[in-house]
């Protein structure tokens, strides 16, 4: 029972639920607002005030693509927002923060990862393993 404790209070499974909860009710609030506020505006020019009404039939079969055409309104309005809002600010900062590493630098691979280091580093960036500082020849 107290692996099932440690496993359900990690922090990335907690930080996971979150943002399932979180995603659930922005997808809500899109979901609205395409329905009721910008599907209304772009029927207003096309003469229909309701994608959710629209329909064609083939062979007495109803195929209903205005609730169709909402969910993928919405869905392009999430996935721009989330682009613009989150993706491309990380982008930016983490290319800003990055520092570009030098070729002159000497470098020595990491004893415990076999990652590239630095050849001065005493800590590896990667697994955090502890390691003597390569010594100049």
């Amino acid at each position: 029972m107290g692996g099932f404790r440690k496993f359900l209070f990690r922090g990335n499974l907690i930080d996971l639920a979150i943002a399932v909860v979180i995603g659930t009710a922005f997808t809500k609030v899109i979901t609205a607002t395409v329905s009721d506020l910008i599907t209304p505006v772009i029927g207003a020019f096309g003469k229909e005030p309701n994608f959710e009404t629209l329909f064609f039939t083939v062979n007495s079969s109803k195929f209903a693509y205005g609730d169709f055409l909402n969910n993928l309104l919405a869905f392009v309005i999430i996935t721009a927002t989330i682009y613009f809002v989150i993706v491309l600010p990380v982008v930016k900062m983490t290319t800003r923060l990055s520092k570009p590493r030098d070729p002159a630098t000497p470098m020595r691979e990491c004893p415990e990862c076999l990652s590239s280091i630095p050849a001065a580093a005493s800590r590896c960036m990667y697994c955090t393993a502890a390691s003597a500082p390569a010594q100049p020849n």
